[in-house]
């Protein structure tokens, strides 16, 4: 399901000027020169779509559409959104459903996702709103396509896409400082804004999970099966090096929080340690072997089988179980 996701990192070969890009306004009519605004999207906002799209051969406008008008806040640049997606392949007469995020929880999409007609398409538009989103290859991926998602240059995509909520660039915890670690354990600081920083002390490392809340939140609790929105770092406590997060970084420097299901697609620790965890928070967890990468490690990370892993989670949002 991740394949949405990832996909919308890949950059378009060449900038395409946007200007009198020729897109459909709600309500719009179709013409015959102009196919692609015969699409039609139908149903409730967050459950899955009927799409309906012509056995004909899409036209090269870029058309969006927006069957659900929400009353929520207006999208701000450079903003990361929590939405359902579904990507549907038209290629020549025929369309195929490539990815839906419907069934298995929300997906993150990126401020600079490089589509040019997705970020004409969501521009000014309100959460709570259904977009719809027609994109001939030059205001998608372009003539090299997307080989992640199976998109050939000459595929036309339409993406359906409900907002949800939005995070700002290095959005963070909201509740009140209880706690820095330390002892035994890594200490945490932090400057408003910026990653914290974890320092682990020069002691073996603990052999079960360990715990410790930071910042404690005042929202719902998380349970099992509903999706997360998170900012993170990581680290190995054998060598004290970040082997991953998601804050804003020279190489990154719009950050995208992360989005997973509890209790499914992460390793065992978060699994085990995040339910119960206040939205608002932020958690410091030690995670053994056993509920990490396991013996096996993560090479391409710097993990060896026997690293025992630090996170600093600060937990921004939750959605329902679909």
């Amino acid at each position: 399901m991740r394949r949405i996701a990832a996909a919308l990192l890949v950059p378009v070969a060449a900038a395409i000027a946007l200007a009198g890009c020729g897109s459909s306004s709600p309500g719009s009519s179709a013409t015959s020169s102009n196919t692609n605004a015969t699409v039609k999207v139908t149903g409730s906002f967050g459950k899955q779509p009927s799409v309906t799209i012509p056995a004909e051969q899409a036209s090269a406008n870029l058309v969006v559409q927006t069957p659900i008008k929400g009353s929520g806040a207006a999208l701000k640049s450079g903003d990361n959104e929590l939405a359902d997606v579904a990507v549907y392949k038209w290629s020549g007469k025929t369309h195929s459903l490539i990815d839906s995020t419907y069934s298995s929880g929300p997906q993150m999409i990126p401020s600079q996702m490089g589509l040019p007609g997705l970020t004409t398409a969501l521009k000014g538009a309100h959460l709570g709103s259904r977009i719809v989103a027609v994109l001939p290859p030059k205001y998608g991926y372009g003539k090299n396509g997307e080989s992640q998602l199976q998109v050939t240059g000459k595929d036309t995509l339409v993406w359906v896409i409900d907002l949800i909520q939005q995070f700002s660039v290095g959005q963070a915890a909201t509740g009140k400082q209880v706690s820095n670690g330390g002892g035994n354990l890594p200490t945490v600081t932090a400057k408003a804004g910026q990653a914290p920083v974890i320092s682990v002390p020069k002691t073996s490392a603990p052999t079960k999970l360990s715990v410790t809340t930071l910042i404690k939140g005042t929202g719902p609790k998380l349970t099992n099966g509903e999706t997360v929105v998170a900012e993170y770092v990581g680290s190995i406590w054998r060598t004290g090096k970040v082997f991953s997060t998601t804050w804003p970084t020279s190489s990154q420097p719009n950050g995208i929080p992360f989005s997973f299901q509890l209790g499914g697609g992460v390793i065992q620790g978060w699994n085990k340690a995040l339910v119960g965890v206040p939205v608002g928070s932020r958690v410091m967890l030690v995670i053994p072997p056993s509920l990490g990468y396991g013996a096996q490690g993560q090479s391409s990370a710097g993990i060896k089988g026997n690293d025992t892993l630090v996170f600093v989670i600060d937990v921004l949002a939750t959605e329902p179980a679909a």
